[in-house]
């Protein structure tokens, strides 16, 4: 039985995944700073103990180590890490308004975060028998074509790019798979304002095409699913109508 952890699980992306990942016959960690959510998830996916909620910040060194401690002891080894915890307090706020906590916070959780879990995933995975695992980092449409007031957002995502591609450099050794997804307008609770209207890159407020969460679910249990010889290193998964090829 393999074991996946996914941060950020108790909403959106990652709880579909988690739950879609328990569906396979995965044994998930679910990681998020909610421990409400998170045990919404597992009540609901009625996987039993192959569903460990472990309440987790992933901005701070001490919760992310005390996260793998606990899989380590309960599970004893690690097949793959979804990096996908994330948050965009400073949406469509002007550049020049920006104050420096909502540039950290971003940073802190969007890349740090993705660090922290990607760092002691390579050490769990370095060590175990047999070697190796896979990590897939979720990036973002916007680090490839921005949206008008996103700059914390996109810097961040930016980050996670240059991470993901340092790690699949430095895993060969180790048997460690590691690739990215990036998502344009799945259809989620939290991306549903996109649906209803966005700021263009012109300052007009458009409705933007969404497309199903579940179809992001379907590419990443694919990344999932291949043999350590063989890696996805970057993907791209959007609305086929959304605005990004040729944005602005």
């Amino acid at each position: 039985m393999k074991i996946a952890l996914v941060t950020g699980a108790g909403s959106g992306i990652g709880r579909a995944v988690a739950l879609a990942f328990l569906k396979e016959g995965y044994s998930v960690v679910l990681a998020g700073r909610r421990a409400n959510l998170l045990a919404q998830v597992v009540a609901e996916s009625g996987a039993g103990s192959r569903a460990l909620a472990v309440p987790t910040d992933v901005s701070q060194q001490e919760s992310v180590r005390a996260l793998f401690a606990q899989i380590k002891k309960t599970f004893g080894r690690l097949d793959v890490l979804f990096n996908n915890a994330g948050i965009n307090p400073a949406a469509y706020i002007p550049f020049e308004d920006l104050t420096l906590a909502q540039w950290t916070d971003t940073m802190d959780t969007n890349l740090t975060g993705a660090f922290l879990c990607a760092q002691e995933a390579f050490r769990m995975m370095k060590d175990q028998n047999p070697q190796g695992g896979r990590i897939i980092n979720n990036g973002s449409v916007s680090a490839q074509a921005p949206r008008p007031e996103y700059a914390p957002y996109t810097a961040s995502k930016c980050g996670v790019t240059g991470l993901t591609k340092c790690l699949s450099l430095d895993g060969r050794q180790y048997n460690i798979a590691v690739g990215q997804v990036d998502i344009g307008n799945a259809l989620t609770d939290l991306s549903a304002k996109q649906g209803r209207g966005v700021k263009q890159a012109d300052g007009r407020i458009l409705a933007e095409p969404m497309m199903d969460a579940q179809h992001v679910v379907s590419t990443v249990l694919h990344m999932a699913s291949l043999p350590l010889d063989a890696n996805i290193p970057f993907v791209t998964i959007m609305a086929t109508k959304m605005p990004l090829v040729g944005r602005g």
